[in-house]
């Protein structure tokens, strides 16, 4: 996974959903992983949570279309990927991050992936990883 890309649920929001702001870019993001052919890849918790957002922000068909026949690898947090994220959560008293957040963040650095698709500047903030998506 080391050059492998985590698609947090906001990515996928936005690369599903026309009216969404950051569509377009999302779609010339996504192009550009796809013409890299960089291996890419989500969480259990990022499949949760992308499905709750996309419940609430398309609905259920779409929100199951894409649950069942997603295309993304969906790896499960370890343990101890859980472990960190409580940690992290613990040490960063000061920042609003979401456990979701806090397992991506464990995931990659456990996996050495250093690379983010998303539009949460939460990642940004935590500094770690290239963050491709968000705009400065």
């Amino acid at each position: 996974m080391r050059r492998g890309v985590l698609w947090d649920s906001s990515a996928i929001l936005a690369l599903l959903d026309a009216d969404d702001a950051d569509h377009e870019h999302a779609v010339t993001v996504a192009d550009r992983i796809a013409s890299e052919r960089r291996p890419s890849f989500i969480t259990n918790y990022i499949e949760a949570e992308a499905h709750a957002l996309l419940l609430r922000k398309l609905g259920r068909v779409i929100a199951r279309e894409w649950l069942l026949t997603g295309g993304l690898p969906v790896l499960h947090a370890l343990q101890q990927e859980e472990e960190r994220a409580k940690a992290i959560l613990a040490r960063h008293t000061d920042k609003d991050w979401s456990l979701c957040d806090a397992i991506s963040f464990a995931v990659l650095e456990s996996r050495g992936a250093r690379t983010a698709f998303t539009f949460d500047h939460h990642f940004r903030q935590y500094g770690r990883f290239e963050v491709l998506g968000l705009r400065r």
